[in-house]
């Protein structure tokens, strides 16, 4: 099969390439699926430079999430038949960035029918990490202000389509006046170019001084930082990730003395110690999308040639959504 392989590490311009390797065989517990759709992820950006937490043996093939279209069952694999079309995680060296990916049937599930190939495999990781994050992390109540950084992105794109389903009012900080539009279709009540205006200032404004209940902070850094001055009594800041470069230092004098909560979520975690709430929450995101309250921003459908540009446009910060291989696309 092809499959684009990082056999040494670097940015990912530098090291993916394209290779003609074996075919993978599934182990016990585990299934081959023919890719349908995979988008780019930033921890593949990570993996491909070695600064993940996940570090697989080179070479490797990255592309953390898909969708898939399942031709071969492992050992001991129930509730799965060949040909039924499921998205989640790949299990590497097989990532969804070749023609065939290997897949754990205990994080794989099926592909709502109303999401394309693309649109279910954006489904996963960023719709799962702001579900978690907004209702069982901060607690996200309907009325509430929520503030999303990035929200032009691809986990930014998600928490706006969330925070809306849950009957919150949103305030979306892009950077730049087309990712403003992007966020404004997505359904932000408030959207702040952090270019041309002070997100501080303007949530302060938007709220009559009170601030955001809930920020949503996949970036880090100033961002992080800046957020804190407009936090809400009693609100909570979800640290997603540092998508800014920076990991900054929390001053829990401030945090006592405003009366708000900074709330980590490692997503990931729920795989080892609550599966049962990663179904549930699969399920949930299911129902979402079958009366339309979400549908992964998909921008750009790439074919499997063009995944190394992507997957570097995504590094440099240039995308807006989800930039996605999908088996089929042309150029």
């Amino acid at each position: 099969m092809k499959s684009w392989r990082v056999c040494e590490l670097g940015e990912p311009r530098d090291v993916l390439r394209l290779l003609e390797v074996a075919d993978p065989e599934p182990g016990p517990g585990q299934l081959v699926v023919r890719v349908l759709a995979a988008p780019a992820n930033f921890p593949d950006v990570l993996m491909c430079r070695g600064e993940y937490q996940v570090r697989p043996e080179l070479p490797f093939t990255p592309g953390v999430e898909l969708c898939g279209e399942v031709v071969a069952l492992g050992e001991g694999v129930t509730g799965f038949a060949v040909g039924e079309r499921v998205l989640g995680g790949a299990v590497l060296p097989y990532g969804g960035f070749a023609e065939l990916a290997l897949m754990d049937a205990a994080t794989t599930f099926p592909a709502p029918a109303e999401l394309d190939d693309a649109e279910a495999a954006s489904l996963y990781i960023a719709y799962q990490t702001g579900w978690f994050g907004l209702h069982r992390r901060a607690g996200l109540r309907a009325g509430e202000t929520l503030l999303v950084h990035a929200a032009a992105g691809g986990v930014g794109s998600a928490a706006i389509q969330l925070g809306k389903a849950a009957g919150a009012r949103v305030i979306g900080v892009v950077g730049g006046p087309d990712k403003a539009v992007v966020a404004r279709e997505l359904g932000a009540d408030v959207v702040v170019d952090r270019r041309e205006e002070d997100f501080v200032e303007v949530v302060k404004a938007a709220t009559g001084g009170r601030g955001a209940d809930v920020v949503y902070d996949p970036v880090g850094g100033q961002t992080y930082q800046r957020s804190t001055k407009c936090i809400a009594f009693e609100g909570r800041i979800l640290v997603v990730g540092f998508a800014g470069g920076q990991i900054q230092q929390a001053a829990l004098n401030h945090a006592l003395v405003k009366n708000y909560s900074i709330v980590g979520l490692h997503w990931g975690l729920y795989h080892r110690y609550d599966r049962a709430a990663v179904t549930e929450c699969h399920r949930e995101l299911a129902a979402l999308a079958a009366r339309g309250a979400v549908r992964p921003l998909v921008s750009e459908r790439l074919p499997l040639d063009a995944v190394a540009d992507g997957v570097q446009r995504l590094a440099d910060g240039v995308t807006v959504g989800r930039v996605v291989y999908e088996r089929g696309a042309a150029r």
